[in-house]
């Protein structure tokens, strides 16, 4: 099956080059720049799960193609919109769009664009950079996408996906939980990526004083009670799940939101903390530590604008 992976950055990169390591047919949507970057230099991938150098099929927006199969988009949130106008002459019937984007709000503006049977569920859990000369730099052991049915069924198409994704150098799992999945990663990095951003910290020295945990755990347990308004699909004890995952965490781990912040590059605030912020109003739940926390995002990008 033809695969098409929207971005070669740190994550459509370094899981598109698992998948061609493989031997899949696999191209990569990109822009101009990058594309003459990965013409002259390869896509490079640096990982402790194994380096490789690969000469990857590239093609930009402006160029034509047959419908792909299978298509992974790995943008960022803010990038959302230019990637649809870009898919549209690549997608056809039958095409399974697998979002590996953060947060939850994506899915209904791709169900509209594509409707509801295109669009599976998907994240990732990786620890991965571009350095400046656009290697992809992988350094945790996790290095997971996780896929499914939004229904949980194990369909047809999820069987041959699974071949597909299968005996790679990382780890794609199928999932029949994927909305639960896809929620509680929700919670996780939206506390994460917030508190390491705004605390400007790797999560350990926020982990070890009491105050910067209990203002994690104060987080998480908002963070729950909001999802659970919006009736989503998250455990009973999430928030302390959650909590227990990121103190389990590497001390010197980072957000993806933290690495983009000290780059002074944009934020997905308002796709993670923002629109949770707006169901808590509408909600009418208090929520003061992600308050401050959305607050502390939102000023840290208008510096970085020179706009205050």
């Amino acid at each position: 099956m033809r695969i098409l992976v929207v971005g070669a950055g740190a994550i459509g990169g370094y899981f598109g080059g698992r998948l061609q390591e493989k031997g899949e047919d696999v191209t990569f949507l990109v822009r101009a720049r990058r594309k003459a970057q990965l013409e002259a230099t390869g896509l490079n991938i640096k990982s402790e799960h194994g380096d490789i150098e690969l000469k990857p099929k590239l093609i930009t927006a402006e160029e034509s193609a047959e419908a792909y199969d299978v298509i992974l988009l790995s943008t960022k949130s803010y990038h959302l919109e230019g990637a649809i106008r870009d898919l549209r002459s690549f997608t056809g019937e039958g095409t399974m769009i697998v979002p590996l984007l953060n947060g939850v709000a994506h899915i209904e503006t791709l169900t509209e664009a594509f409707g509801e049977d295109a669009v599976l569920g998907g994240l990732c859990f990786v620890e991965t950079t571009l350095d400046g000369a656009g290697t992809i730099i992988q350094t945790s052991p996790a290095h997971q996408l996780v896929y499914g049915e939004r229904d949980g069924t194990m369909s047809e198409r999820m069987t041959v996906l699974q071949k597909i994704f299968g005996g790679t150098k990382a780890d794609f799992k199928a999932s029949g939980q994927i909305s639960r999945e896809m929620w509680h990663k929700y919670m996780f990095i939206t506390a994460m990526s917030g508190i390491t951003t705004a605390m400007e910290s790797p999560i350990g020295p926020v982990m070890e004083t009491k105050s910067g945990r209990n203002t994690v755990e104060a987080l998480l347990k908002e963070i729950g009670a909001v999802m659970n308004a919006m009736k989503a699909q998250i455990s009973a004890d999430a928030s302390g799940e959650q909590f227990a995952r990121i103190s389990g965490l590497k001390p010197e781990m980072k957000s993806s939101m933290q690495r983009d912040a000290e780059k002074a590059m944009p934020l997905e605030s308002g796709h993670l903390q923002g629109y949770l912020l707006e169901k808590a109003y509408a909600y009418q739940i208090t929520v003061p530590v992600l308050e401050t926390i959305y607050t502390r995002l939102v000023l840290a990008e208008l510096r970085m604008n020179n706009r205050i």
